[in-house]
This record gives structure tokens, sequence and C-alpha cells, in this order.
């Protein structure tokens, strides 16, 4: 009898993670061998655990789960990987692919989506969805090398995360309590965002940010 995929998800949200256990566990073909909340118990349970799968967020308490599967991939090239995350398909895509995921998707998507994606990365595939294979074939083709895309291309991932919530509005509170870090940190961040982009002032930042997220 063929042994069953081994996943583990990583998600620092319990009710995510219980939904996308019982999903990956109503296919007789999968079990979830490991389930973490964080990067720290994430790193202690895959040498423990070896799954053939992760499911893993972007944004996680201590450390962003891109940098995460950098880490993983490492030391673990065979394992496959799938983001599904809050965070804007557009923006963060082709930062995971790069990080070696092996796909993207949002949560909002339906459970039958995340399905499709976890076959076709098992079948040796890439997933993304088509609107955004479209947006690529189009930046290439027509994006100058100047855009908003391509100035924030130079932020970490931590930094663009900042600048994508205050592209959508969020204040430094409010920025701080949905990535778990202090107001002080993100206003590091905010500094980091504004000396990399030659950005002068805050409002000026804010500006920016918008103009980027809606060109997104």
């Amino acid at each position: 009898m063929r042994e069953k995929v081994k996943f583990m998800v990583v998600d620092d949200h319990p009710i995510f993670r219980r939904g996308a256990v019982a999903l990956i566990e109503s296919d007789p073909r999968y079990t979830v061998c490991a389930e973490a909340g964080s990067a720290e118990e994430a790193l202690s349970l895959i040498e423990r655990e070896t799954p053939d799968f992760l499911l893993l967020d972007i944004t996680l308490q201590e450390k962003n789960g891109l940098d995460l599967l950098r880490t993983i991939i490492a030391s673990h090239p065979e394992i496959k990987a799938l983001i599904v995350s809050i965070h804007d398909e557009a923006v963060y895509a082709e930062r995971a692919l790069r990080a070696k995921a092996r796909g993207y998707i949002m949560k909002q998507e339906a459970s039958s989506v995340l399905k499709d994606a976890i076959q076709k990365i098992l079948d040796g595939k890439i997933y993304v969805s088509e609107s955004f294979r479209d947006h690529i074939l189009e930046s290439v083709a027509s994006a100058p090398k100047d855009s908003f895309r391509a100035k924030a291309s130079i932020l970490s991932d931590r930094e663009l995360e900042v600048l994508e919530y205050i592209g959508r509005g969020y204040g430094s509170t409010e920025i701080g309590g949905l990535m778990s870090i202090a107001v002080k940190t993100v206003g590091v961040y905010q500094d980091h965002i504004k000396k990399k982009l030659a950005i002068e002032s805050t409002s000026e930042l804010r500006k920016f940010a918008i103009s980027w997220f809606k060109s997104a």
C-alpha cells in the first residue's frame, strides 16, 4: 500500500489550522503529521516529523513565513510548499516562488481551490491563479523599470508586509497588532522603507504605499 503524503500546517491562527487539517485529511491519501503556530515551533517539529508537504502562512509572530520557508528549504530541499495567505497574490506570489514555494493561494479561496493547488504541486507543477499568470505576463511586457513594483522589490519581506498594510490604510498600532510586533518596531520598518525608497516623510510614504498597492 502506498504511504500517505505527510503534511505540516504552519499558521498562527488555530481556527484556520484546524480547518486546513480537516480539509487535508478528508483525502485518504493525505495525513497531517504536525501543526505549528510559530516559526520556532515549526523548525523544531520539522526535524522530528519530516513532512513531505508544507502549508504555510506568511504572517507569523516572530518571523516572516517566507524567511522561514527559505530556512527550511535550505536543509530540506525535497519538501514541497504551498503558501496560503491573506496577503494579495499580486504582491507576494512572485516572492514566494523565489523563496522556493511551489504555489500561492489566498485564504478566501474555496476549499476546492486549495485541493486543486495541492494536487498540482504533488504532480510536479507550480500553482498560481490565472489572473496572476496574466499579471506577470502583462508586467513583463509593459512595466517600466521605475514602476512602483520595481521600486518595492528592494524591500525585505517584512518591510514589504508593512508597506502593504500602510497601502491598505492601516495605522501603526493596527499594523503592530496584525503582525504581532511592537508599534516601535513598525516605526523602525517604516524608517527602513523610507531610507531604501528615498522617501523623506511619513506622509509621502503613505502616498507611495497607497499608489503602490493600487498598482499591484
